[in-house]
């Protein structure tokens, strides 16, 4: 029978990652205190290091700073769609009026 994906919560990946960057443990001893297999911690570990020396991850960020930054950007990105949106409205409509009015 396959074995069902199991999926963890950002604190619980930062409380791991955290076991070994602060605490001391190796990768094996918070595996096994945490029950999450050894590849799996080392990239929460890995993702951990990456954010708290200020890189922006391209999954779900785990610290609240990159996780108000990934909000942040994607904000932007949605204003900056709906101000292109409005630009094209905008040049359409007055494109129309100036052509009414030949």
């Amino acid at each position: 029978m396959a074995r069902q994906r199991r999926s963890f919560s950002i604190e619980f990946k930062r409380e791991a990652a955290s076991l070994v960057l602060d605490q001391g443990y190796s990768l094996a001893e918070a595996g096994r205190a945490v029950d999450v297999g050894t590849n799996t911690l080392a990239r929460w570990v890995k993702q951990l290091q990456q954010e708290r020396s200020g890189e922006t991850p391209s999954s779900k960020a785990l610290t609240p700073e990159q996780q108000r930054i990934q909000e942040l950007e994607a904000r932007v990105r949605r204003l900056e769609q709906e101000k292109d949106v409005l630009k094209k409205a905008t040049a359409l409509l007055m494109s129309d009026e100036l052509g009414r009015t030949r």
